[in-house]
């Protein structure tokens, strides 16, 4: 019952703040105290319940202060608003620790007798009946009961309509990596699929092989006959059969698919919370810090209904309470300060959060005034960061970054608000960890505006996955500058280590599978597949074995026994069920700086045309059958040539594009992409269009043959033709033999 009741206090504390700072704009609205009416009623019914009659003395004192007001007995001033507040502060410590009781009967006692007078019409209570809470040590009740983003009305309906239920962490990580491994094990179908179709691609040849064999065989005996027509009754039959039952799995394919995607979907929405939930305390405590120095300030904010990831919203607590704070001791004006100016003399922040370009962007914007870069300047001077020469050259963007490092502040002292020059460095070390950034903006008297941008979830990442050392890795696309296929002629040769030119720098290179301390690197026949990272102005060059693509990844934490693994942050699969490392990059970067400080970084070596070690040259084997796959690519790499296959005409088309190949055979049915595109999308592409295309088929009438040839094919071969090794001899005449 106790928990009960702390949540109810936990609701309606928010309801209760909510009211109370709409109040002190508009002490006459009717919706607002009927609102905080209410919920007192509620808090003193529930305390009843659980028997803490210090809670139902509070609560029915400040619902005969509301109906007081509501009859026009009273008209609510600031200094009442403190006194009710301080009341609400009361409740929340008593529903935490009932037993302790840490509010002493004095305090109980005078705090009803301030809202007694209240309710009676007499004068308010004087301010230090209701002390004021400090912003450098916000008590943990009022941190809890604070919440200004609902009204009344709009709190009941998103509850009734929305009901929020607990989940521990643990229990919903488990259920995102179910949800994974059921999106995994729906496309295992697919495959099945796919190899159903194949077989009655075969039962279809031989329906046809059985009807030659009719009319080669037409003279022999009836019964023979009798057999034979036997066969193709049932060959039809199986075939009609396979028919059936492909269509029946590629609609269960369809269905478990959606299925599992929709899971996956629901179960990362559940790590989601509104942006509401993470900004509940904010307006309570801008109104105390304000009342503290003086100043009026009303906090507008924008986007509640924004969906975060749980743990990015539980990150940007810290950040953005030093922003807030910041905003009202830098930024806002006094009343008076701001009267002289032609403002209002309520400052305004807005607090805003929306998605934009896949990102989470959050602004705070004040209408202060401003920030002065002649002021930033003569501080950073002042401090020895630049000297006076360097400060005429930075702009404007360059200055504000000052105001993030550690200990730099524009004011001469300290405070328990502001003054040490912690706060900004906590928003950028945030940052830094989500990997994410913040802008600054400024017009002198005017007003500034923090930038943040986040991302939307850190369970689920976008990743580049490359080969290193026959191994797939992946890199998650927000630590990646570029990337880059770099012929080896490029590598230049400094102080001993090997660079190459990046937008008029040089970049430093390092063998990734060193770093990781794998096996040894794929050749890449002259080429490097480099990956381009930074830790803060260094630049690296990540020598990988090649690229496999872009993809989206369920970050999966490594079992903790195994502790911090080197160059590592977690682990993942692919949706075809590959397990892969999620690279951790500035991890990466410092073993790289460490190999290069004790002078242990290896050259990188790639094997070119010419060296005195012969290159064998690629060929890429498109086929859907196993069979005939497996055959083609035996009797090719039976002649010296190294072959690589692709499972239908899209992954042939993936494969291509990776380059390297000398030639590609390619059958012409196949699914999702047929052979016959395939040949087209290479000779449409200016980089391939040289590279020799053989199809090889069943189909040996004339209009196939020439329908492949005018695609853009080198050379058609019938599958029939195996035997007699003319598929070899073709690759030979296309390409030369198989040492380049």
């Amino acid at each position: 019952m106790l928990d009960l009741f702390r949540a109810e206090v936990e609701n309606q504390a928010q309801v209760l703040i909510a009211g109370l700072l709409a109040l002190e704009r508009d002490a006459r609205s009717a919706s607002q105290l009927e609102s905080c009416m209410r919920a007192a009623h509620s808090l003193k019914g529930a305390a009843r319940i659980v028997e803490l009659p210090v809670g139902v003395d509070v609560a029915h004192a400040m619902e005969d202060c509301f109906i007081a007001a509501q009859n026009d007995r009273v008209r609510l001033t600031k200094g009442d608003i403190d006194v009710l507040l301080r009341g609400v502060d009361l409740l929340t410590s008593i529903a935490n620790s009932p037993e302790a009781d840490p509010s002493s009967a004095e305090t109980v006692s005078e705090f009803l007798a301030a809202v007694a007078a209240i309710a009676s019409g007499a004068r308010s209570a004087p301010a230090d009946v209701a002390p004021l809470l400090q912003a450098s040590d916000p008590t943990p009740d009022a941190a809890a009961a604070t919440n200004a983003l609902h009204t009344p009305a709009e709190h009941g309906a998103h509850e009734s309509a929305d009901r929020a239920l607990r989940v521990s962490a643990a229990n919903l990580n488990r259920l995102l990596g179910l949800a994974g491994e059921s999106r995994v094990g729906a496309r295992w179908l697919k495959p099945f699929g796919q190899s159903l179709l194949r077989l009655k691609r075969m039962h279809h040849e031989l329906e046809l092989a059985l009807s030659t064999l009719r009319r080669t065989h037409a003279s022999n005996a009836d019964r023979f006959e009798e057999a034979l027509q036997q066969a193709s009754r049932l060959t039809q039959e199986c075939g009609r059969l396979l028919a059936q039952r492909h269509a029946e799995i590629e609609v269960f394919d369809s269905r478990s698919t959606d299925l599992a995607n929709r899971m996956y979907e629901q179960a990362l929405q559940s790590r989601m919370r509104p942006f509401s939930d993470g900004v509940q305390n904010f307006p309570r405590m801008l109104r105390d810090v304000g009342r503290s120095l003086g100043k009026e300030v009303r906090l507008d904010i924008a986007g509640l209904a924004t969906r975060i990831d749980r743990d990015i919203l539980e990150k940007l607590d810290a950040p953005l309470g030093h922003l807030l704070r910041n905003a009202i001791d830098h930024g806002i004006e006094t009343p008076d300060e701001r009267r002289a100016a032609g403002k209002p003399a309520e400052g305004v922040i807005r607090l805003e959060a929306h998605h934009f370009a896949g990102m989470l962007q959050v602004s705070i914007a004040d209408d202060g005034r401003g920030i002065s870069t002649e002021r930033l300047g003569a501080a950073i001077v002042a401090r020895n960061l630049v000297s006076a020469d360097m400060l005429g050259g930075l702009s404007e963007a360059e200055l504000m970054e000052f105001l993030f490092l550690p200990g730099f502040s524009m004011k001469d002292t300290v405070t328990a608000i502001s003054g040490r020059g912690v706060g900004l460095d906590v928003v950028k070390n945030m940052l830094k960890e989500v990997r994410g950034n913040v802008q600054v903006s400024s017009r002198l008297a005017a007003g500034t505006t923090f930038t943040l941008q986040l991302p939307l979830t850190l369970s689920v990442i976008r990743a580049l996955l490359v080969e290193i050392g026959g191994e797939h890795y992946a890199f998650p696309l927000a630590h990646i500058v570029r990337t880059v296929v770099l012929p080896a002629a490029r590598i230049e040769h400094m102080q001993g280590r090997q660079h190459f030119n990046f937008d008029g720098r040089l970049v430093g290179l390092a063998e990734a599978n060193q770093v990781l301390e794998g096996g040894d690197p794929q050749q890449a026949g002259g080429e490097l597949s480099i990956v381009v990272v930074s830790e803060h102005q260094h630049h690296y060059g990540l020598v990988v074995d090649r690229f496999l693509g872009e993809c989206e990844l369920v970050v999966q934490p490594l079992d903790p026994k195994f502790g911090k693994i080197k160059d590592v942050s977690a682990g993942a699969f692919t949706e075809d069920g590959t397990p892969v490392l999620i690279i951790d990059v500035d991890d990466m970067v410092r073993s790289v700086e460490k190999l290069v400080s004790v002078g242990r970084l290896k050259q990188v070596q790639r094997v070119q045309r010419g060296d005195a070690q012969q290159r064998r040259r690629r060929v890429l084997v498109v086929e859907d059958s196993l069979t005939v796959r497996e055959l083609e690519r035996k009797l090719i790499e039976g002649r010296g040539y190294e072959v690589e296959v692709a499972v239908d005409g899209m992954d042939g088309w993936n494969a291509v594009r990776s380059g390297g190949f000398d030639l590609v055979v390619t059958d012409i049915d196949m699914p999702r992409m047929d052979g016959i595109e395939l040949v087209g999308l290479i000779k449409s592409e200016p980089s391939l269009k040289s590279l020799p295309v053989m199809i090889v088929s069943y189909k040996d009438r004339e209009e196939d043959r020439r329908r492949g040839l005018d695609a853009g094919a080198d050379y058609y071969l019938t599958k029939g033709s195996f035997q007699d090794e003319s598929l070899v001899q073709a690759v030979a005449d296309l390409i030369g033999e198989a040492s380049a």
